[in-house]
């Protein structure tokens, strides 16, 4: 155990001045290396909400709307086979959570029962007596439905957010309909809530031609259309319009979009661009239907109806309107990032002042740097000479746990603070169970050499063990834990290796250099 080969003490000092210089910029104002690789020194410890102040706000998923759109997807496919089959039907729809029609002939009952059984696996149909069919979704689907509504909501947000630059942010799952963000540096939630509160679901469909938007708000919209606003409409644009319910070309087919400005007008648009299948079926589209309006719907409100003036077969376009140049950065980042599935509602806002943040941390130093000098002042009236080399290594092992947080870039949160002063009083257990073991061997009239080799040897299981279990501990937290709890978490785990290197390793290098340059009869502990 006293052997420190040169290599040894080489490592030992490397790591430590490079934990060190890893923690150096958390003493300045700002970052040393803003622009540079992430791995050199330079970055500061990433602060959480907590800390730093944001937003926190509490969304729900409408995952009811994502039920009726597939029943309405349902309702569609019955519509298109009724027809293709010649079986009369009436009040086709969506009633009571289920997609039905009523026959018009008793004696269609078989063959329409078979097609409805076929319009969607994963629904129960039947047809009673009076000829009223229903398809129903069966209990597995709607869960299915509902958990893949969320799922798939959590991922939207997460790309939304990131796309906004706003660093280390927390979007987890509340419950069975609730998403839980928190949005550390942001004071100023209003664009994000709006970049949020938009569906962004993107569809190109055909202008109906055959009727007009003042008969469509008459009551009288053709089968197979209906009537949708335009969105912010200019002067002398169409307040309104008529498509067509089929979606030619869904906007889950983009795979990229940009804001940009149309070198004829000077104005704002956004440029788009399809997959392989979605600028096939968008060239097929625009070549059917050359001088025909084709109407790009968002979120159910027409921002463009442009006529085709002839077929687009590049797989790219662009979308023009009223844009302001923000708004068609935001409608480009709303679409690179993808549709959600459902509605989200913000039902909690809370916004956590840098202030509030300030006075955390001035807590968590006090706090911290009361409790290291009761632990420094200890260790040297306890151990003497020994308890001021452990001391050192709880200044360095500080040091090393800050230049970890900083390397990682993990969030500091307040509890996480509350795991470093933890650390801080776990970092001398080490140390104290070796000293102690050493007394008792120079009691039993060992040599200092000896004294100090038994020590060391016979308290590293139990160091190691007990320093296990808390690792154990702190892994368990962080997998099960959520926000608060998984700072404590991590500082708390970066804390225990750092304070086994510290104790083990450092503290015991010191220790060897001063008996060998010593060579001391007795041992001052």
């Amino acid at each position: 155990m006293l052997q420190f080969p040169a290599w040894k003490i080489t490592l030992v000092l490397v790591l430590c001045l490079l934990g060190i210089s890893f923690a150096a910029p958390n003493l300045g104002q700002d970052e040393w290396n803003v622009d540079g690789p992430g791995w050199l020194p330079g970055k500061k410890v990433s602060l959480g909400l907590d800390l730093q102040g944001g937003s926190h706000l509490l969304l729900k998923v409408d995952v009811d709307v994502v039920v009726r759109e597939r029943l309405d997807a349902i309702v569609e496919v019955l519509r298109r086979e009724l027809r293709k089959a010649r079986i009369g039907y009436r009040e086709l729809g969506v009633k009571g959570g289920a997609a039905g029609f009523v026959l018009r002939k008793p004696e269609d009952r078989e063959k329409a029962l078979e097609i409805v059984r076929s319009a969607d696996q994963s629904t129960e149909a039947e047809i009673d007596d009076s000829g009223r069919a229903r398809a129903v979704l069966t209990e597995q689907a709607l869960a299915d439905l509902k958990t893949s509504a969320l799922q798939q909501s959590i991922e939207i947000v997460r790309r939304r957010i990131d796309e906004t630059g706003v660093r280390e942010p927390t979007i987890q799952r509340q419950g069975e309909d609730r998403i839980l963000v928190q949005l550390p540096g942001i004071d100023d939630p209003e664009r994000i809530k709006a970049l949020l509160g938009k569906t962004a679901k993107m569809t190109f469909r055909l202008v109906d031609i055959t009727s007009s938007a003042a008969d469509a708000a008459a009551g009288r919209v053709p089968p197979g259309s209906v009537l949708m606003p335009a969105d912010n409409p200019g002067p002398g644009e169409q307040a309104s319009y008529v498509v067509k319910r089929r979606v030619m070309v869904s906007g889950d087919r983009l795979v990229d979009a940009q804001p940009g400005f149309d070198q004829r007008s000077g104005e704002a648009i956004v440029s788009f661009r399809f997959d392989a299948v979605g600028g096939k079926r968008f060239g097929k589209v625009t070549s059917e239907n050359v001088n025909r309006p084709f109407a790009i719907v968002l979120d159910n409100k027409v921002i463009s109806a442009p006529v085709i003036r002839e077929p687009i077969l590049g797989g790219s376009g662009q979308i023009s309107g009223n844009f302001t140049v923000a708004s068609a950065r935001d409608l480009a980042l709303l679409l690179r990032a993808g549709a959600l599935p459902a509605p989200l509602t913000v039902l909690e806002e809370r916004t956590v002042g840098p202030g509030l943040g300030s006075d955390s941390i001035d807590a968590g130093k006090l706090a911290s740097i009361i409790g290291l000098i009761l632990v420094l002042v200890f260790m040297t009236v306890a151990y003497g000479l020994f308890g001021l080399m452990a001391d050192l290594a709880v200044l360095i092992n500080i040091g090393l746990i800050i230049g970890a947080l900083s390397a990682l870039q993990a969030t500091l949160t307040l509890p996480g603070i509350a795991g470093i002063v933890l650390t801080i009083g776990m970092a001398v257990d080490a140390n104290v169970l070796i000293f102690e073991r050493i007394r008792e061997e120079m009691d039993l009239g060992r040599t200092p050499m000896a004294a100090i080799e038994a020590g060391y040897k016979r308290a590293l299981t139990t160091i190691i063990d007990s320093n296990l279990t808390t690792l154990f501990a702190a892994m368990f937290l962080y997998s099960f834990g959520s926000g608060p709890i998984k700072g404590f978490a991590v500082t708390l785990a970066i804390g225990i290796v750092t304070s086994m290197f510290t104790a083990i390793m450092l503290t015991r290098m010191l220790i060897v250099i001063w008996l060998r340059r010593r060579k001391p009869d007795a041992l001052p502990i």
